[in-house]
């Protein structure tokens, strides 16, 4: 798993890379053939509006007719006429025009384009004939606009036909490339989004593979802390049955009491340590049932001091109690409640040095019941703090059997007073000691 898991993230990282760039490879050129599609449907709609406009104005022309009076030499019906080629600003608005625009560009799927048009005439000098209301501001900008110049050619079979056209029609996109990448929206935002669920999967594999590493390390410690707690009470068992086969110690009833006492005491010490092992796996499905009865939280606490009296004065250790709630009767599971509350003053007994002082303290609010068990013990660093709760997870100071134990009482903690609906947590300095407070809401057993 060491030599397999560098590799996997090195590969996982190389793919991610490598779809990211083909990625944004894949965005420049469906930039370039964007920008492509996007002038063809602009040069279409200029012609379809081209098209039109010379189909109306080049219908006719406008006739000037001279007669002379008196001696004629040409019947009097005879008249000349002068047709003046017309232009469209001569049949046509500039909203009838921005209207056309707007309509082509609509059925070539251009609905939010952003144009500026103009009509000029001469078409060596492009005098302006007609102009939108932006479109000497937006042809300023040479950099960033893009310019269509569209000829208006008369229809064949009209007056003018064969005549080069005299007309343009001057379509200016402001901020093309802008617009452009407006087009692309819903592909960028697709293409983002599943690029992220990439990521996020990547992250997600990557901190799940890191975790399993780390549990199977945890597990492994737990395997060699089990090995440890089962072997020394059968090493024990035995040593006192072959004490028990001794003539001596047959003979001798103190001595074979002795032994056979030692005996049931270890036989309870594996029973107790196969009890929190099948209690953890119970906890972990969440079958265990909460018993919830009123209790009176200041018997327990006095009843659980009382009971390590003998391993504080190998410390030369006290316990303290400063129970301050005046009305101490709450409504919890009682064997489970006790459990926790002796495995938070064995931890405060196991993890401290000499001259140890453990404080019971206890409150009441409106809502909840709080109890706190502090002591000037060790202490922990932050990451223990962070992980005091962990399945499996012991704080280690310096052998790893020097406090004996799964790493499953504080998990067993955590889960009971989760299973109370309450709250847990914990403060501590290393090398000052540790402070753990309990929430137990007062109205559980309406809950």
């Amino acid at each position: 798993m060491k030599r397999v898991f560098p590799i996997i993230i090195v590969l996982i990282s190389l793919s991610l890379t490598g779809i990211i760039l083909i990625q944004i490879n894949w965005f420049k050129n469906q930039l370039l053939i964007q920008q492509e599609r996007f002038i063809d449907r602009v040069d279409k709609a200029g012609l379809d509006v081209a098209e039109d406009l010379s189909k109306h104005v080049m219908s006719g022309g406008m006739k000037l007719g001279a007669r002379r009076p008196g001696f004629q030499l040409l019947p009097n019906d005879l008249s000349f006429s002068i047709s003046r080629m017309p232009t469209i600003s001569d049949r046509y608005t500039i909203g009838d025009i921005q209207s056309k625009l707007v309509k082509a560009f609509n059925k070539e799927g251009l609905e939010n384009l952003r144009f500026e048009f103009a009509v000029t005439s001469n078409s060596d000098d492009f005098v302006v004939e007609m102009q939108s209301e932006h479109f000497d501001k937006e042809s300023a900008d040479t950099t960033h606009f893009r310019r269509r110049v569209i000829p208006i050619i008369p229809e064949s079979g009209s007056n003018f036909d064969g005549l080069l056209a005299n007309e343009h029609l001057f379509i200016i996109i402001p901020d093309f490339k802008s617009q452009v990448w407006q087009s692309l929206t819903w592909m960028i935002v697709f293409s983002v989004l599943f690029t992220v669920i990439i990521i996020a999967a990547f992250y997600i594999t990557v901190r799940t593979m890191l975790n399993q590493k780390k549990m199977s390390e945890i597990k492994s410690d737990f395997i060699n802390n089990m090995t440890h707690e089962f072997k020394t009470p059968l090493a024990t068992i035995s040593l006192a049955v072959d004490a028990l086969k001794n003539d001596k110690v047959i003979n001798d009833k103190a001595k074979w009491q002795y032994f056979n006492n030692i005996i049931k005491d270890e036989n309870k010490r594996m029973n107790k340590h196969v009890e929190t092992i099948l209690q953890a796996a119970l906890m972990e499905k969440q079958e265990f049932r909460l018993n919830l009865v009123p209790v009176h939280i200041h018997e327990i606490l006095t009843q659980i001091a009382d009971n390590y009296q003998l391993q504080l004065q190998e410390k030369n250790g006290k316990i303290e109690l400063l129970l301050n709630a005046t009305n101490d009767t709450v409504t919890v599971d009682e064997v489970h409640f006790t459990n926790i509350l002796s495995n938070l003053i064995d931890n405060a007994i196991k993890y401290s040095n000499e001259n140890l002082v453990v404080k019971l303290v206890t409150h009441r609010t409106a809502r909840h019941f709080i109890i706190q068990v502090q002591d000037n013990g060790i202490g922990m660093s932050k990451e223990t703090v962070k992980r005091i709760f962990e399945k499996f997870y012991r704080a280690h100071t310096g052998n790893i059997h020097n406090v004996k134990g799964f790493g499953l009482g504080m998990s067993y903690v955590k889960s009971v007073i989760d299973a109370h609906k309450g709250k847990i947590r914990v403060e501590s300095t290393l090398g000052k000691g540790s402070t753990f407070t309990i929430e137990v809401p007062l109205n559980l057993a309406e809950e």
